[in-house]
């Protein structure tokens, strides 16, 4: 019997040998990952990159050129439309609401995948609208347009449509975008909190690796389409790491507040005095 969590976990999403591009170039290609059960993975690197891309063929949104994506063991591209909108919740980079849209109506979107002729609104769906906005603090905004929330409060709001959605599993590309620090450790603490007390399985692209590092207990490094590191934080940001894949000379060092590591770049004018240390 094994002890490794990586080995008795479930595996939700898998690729194998998967190619993706645009048009004529191919952005990742033979790529092999495994997406555990009730873990939170954060993908990092340098723009252009692949890490955006490849959240887009999880989530079924780009075709595989080659290899396959599979959902619970099954092949993505095999499943109803409506069966992966009821696994998978996605929250894409740049989300856009219609102008006029309230807070409930976004929300109350989400339950679109339960919907069919013989089965219209519920009280069931009522429920998961109220509480969705109840666990993400968004309920006393229910009746505001959207386009009158301040964008931490928008993040919450396409957070709770994922959430009124049903599914276990959370995709987010880069959802701290646009958001000042405040708001990013808002929206990353209501992520921990989805994760920790209803089990949900999250994979997010991210640029702020300390935020990335606080936050993810597993990070998957890429650069130019290939996956270059992938384990825990502390394995994982390294400075060989950062100058590697990023490009930056920087120290790591423990974050004084979560143990976790913390990047520390070094800038030209600072190289000498580092160096001397």
């Amino acid at each position: 019997m094994t002890n490794d969590p990586r080995e008795l976990a479930a595996v939700r999403l898998r690729t194998e040998q998967l190619r993706l591009g645009y048009g004529d170039a191919v952005v990742i290609d033979g790529l092999d990952l495994d997406v555990l059960d009730g873990t939170v993975t954060a993908v990092i690197g340098p723009n252009g990159c692949g890490k955006s891309t490849l959240l887009r063929a999880l989530s079924r949104l780009l075709p595989a050129r080659a290899g396959h994506v599979l959902l619970d063991g099954k092949r993505i591209d095999r499943y109803p439309t409506r069966e992966v909108a009821k696994v998978l919740g996605v929250l894409p980079q740049t989300p856009v609401a219609p102008d006029g849209l309230t807070v409930a109506d976004l929300v109350s979107r989400g339950r679109h995948p339960h919907q069919a002729w013989y089965r219209q609104w519920s009280g069931d769906d009522e429920q998961a609208v109220a509480e969705a906005l109840r666990w993400t603090g968004m309920s006393e905004f229910a009746e505001r347009t959207v386009d009158t929330l301040s964008g931490g409060q928008r993040q919450r709001v396409w957070i709770s449509m994922a959430l009124a959605q049903g599914t276990d599993i959370l995709l987010l590309d880069e959802p701290t975008t646009f958001l000042d620090l405040a708001h990013q450790v808002d929206v990353l603490d209501l992520v921990e909190r989805l994760h920790r007390e209803m089990g949900r399985t999250v994979v997010m692209v991210l640029h702020d690796l300390n935020l990335a590092a606080r936050y993810a207990e597993r990070l998957i490094a890429m650069r130019d389409g290939q996956i270059v590191a992938d384990g825990a934080p502390k394995d994982v940001l390294t400075a060989e790491l950062l100058r590697t894949v990023f490009d930056l000379e920087a120290q790591v060092i423990d974050d004084p507040v979560a143990g976790t590591p913390m990047v520390v770049p070094i800038g030209r004018r600072h190289r000498s005095t580092a160096a001397d240390r």
